[in-house]
């Protein structure tokens, strides 16, 4: 993949797909920004080269056709005006492909920018329309990709979009070449011991990764819902707790799996359970040997943070993907909170996926002290599972 120096593009038109899918509170606010700074470089490296810019994005999953002011990419525009420093005020199209996007890319002068409005508006961005992604890819004479976070989607302004370019004028962003180049020194080349964090709530999403993990890592520590199908395949009574039935057999699976290859599995040896799903419901740390019937599991207890804290405490490479708990509530945020703690205290080499963990890391206030945090939660996964990523394979030579 040609990253985008490898690229002569002074002076010209160039397209950049970013992901700016950021989080908002219910008055439009960006709550964490994290996503544009990751663009920061690509976009000041086109602005250096006196480069009329278009930046595109989805934001989150808005009917198709129907405008509303909540799925706008507008707070983002005055967002990287800040964080751009610039004079000149980043121009907003109030379309995607319409009049205003096409009139205000046609007027844009050298060093300036046009953001598009929110690229699902339009129907053809997730059904990899050619047309669609033909009338975006009239916006530049090159096309840069640093969406890292989108690129396991066949969207069109991922994949259909670079069959209008050539090897020439298409390439990775300074951010989707860190990505790449993070996750496969450590896949190929881990400096041991090699230790994966896996939580979250189901198995089903992760699956894949934990069995290719497997055969690479020396421990896997698993926390979360996900803990109670593994849990449940050891005979355990895990009351109302989150578990997926038909993946119980998989789960044995995968526990014998390391066991024959002599890596390391660690599971919750106690949980925080409550009566109900509920920040006011009745709470109880308990042995996992302990839980009563009606009762569930919401986060790992004391002992199992104690537990991963010492299976930690020898790891040169850290891999973590996945809450060892609801952290969205306080009194179930403990273990997840405690765990970023320990990893970021380590002196190994910390890689955390996207998402959820990442906003975990961000909220215990640890993100300055892990090596590397990816923007893309599900394409980390993927890259993990040694799958080809549609966006990045679409900017490769076939």
């Amino acid at each position: 993949m040609k990253t985008i120096k490898d690229l002569e593009i002074e002076g010209k038109r160039v397209f950049i797909r970013c992901d700016f899918n950021v989080p908002k509170d219910e008055n439009g606010n960006i709550t964490d920004d994290r996503r544009i700074r990751s663009a920061l470089q690509t976009i000041k490296y086109c602005i250096d080269r006196d480069c009329k810019i278009v930046l595109a994005s989805h934001y989150e999953r808005p009917e198709a056709g129907v405008y509303e002011e909540k799925f706008s990419l507008s707070p983002v525009a005055k967002r990287l005006h800040i964080l751009l420093n610039m004079e000149k005020e980043i121009f907003m199209a109030t379309d995607v492909i319409g009049e205003d996007a096409q009139a205000k890319a046609k007027a844009l002068k050298a060093g300036e920018i046009l953001l598009l409005e929110n690229l699902r508006y339009e129907a053809g961005e997730t059904s990899n329309d050619s047309d669609f992604a033909q009338t975006l890819a009239g916006f530049g004479e090159f096309y840069i990709n640093d969406a890292f976070g989108a690129c396991h989607r066949k969207h069109a302004s991922i994949y259909a979009i670079t069959e209008f370019f050539d090897l020439q004028h298409k390439a990775g962003g300074f951010l989707m070449s860190k990505e790449i180049n993070f996750f496969s020194k450590v896949l190929e080349n881990p400096v041991r011991p090699f230790v994966a964090v896996i939580g979250g709530s189901k198995i089903s999403g992760k699956l894949e990764a934990m069995n290719k993990l497997v055969d690479k890592v020396d421990k896997i520590i698993i926390g979360g819902g996900m803990a109670f199908t593994f849990l449940k395949a050891q005979g355990h009574e895990i009351g109302t707790s989150l578990f997926e039935a038909h993946l119980v057999e998989e789960a044995k699976n995968i526990m014998q799996k390391a066991k024959n290859l002599g890596v390391k599995f660690y599971l919750p040896v106690d949980v925080v359970v409550a009566d109900r799903f509920s920040e006011n419901a009745t709470v109880k740390f308990l042995p996992i040997q302990e839980i009563p019937e009606e009762w569930m599991g919401l986060d790992i207890g004391p002992a199992s943070t104690r537990l991963f804290r010492e299976a930690l405490n020898d790891a040169q490479t850290i891999i973590w993907n996945g809450p060892m708990g609801v952290y969205e509530m306080d009194r179930y945020s403990k273990g997840s909170f405690s765990m970023s703690h320990t990893i970021s205290q380590t002196h190994a080499t910390t890689i955390v996926g996207g998402g959820d963990t990442a906003d975990v890391v961000l909220q215990a206030g640890d993100a300055d002290d892990m090596t590397f945090i990816s923007t893309g939660g599900g394409a980390s996964l993927k890259l993990i599972e040694g799958i080809a990523l549609p966006g990045i394979e679409a900017l490769c030579a076939k």
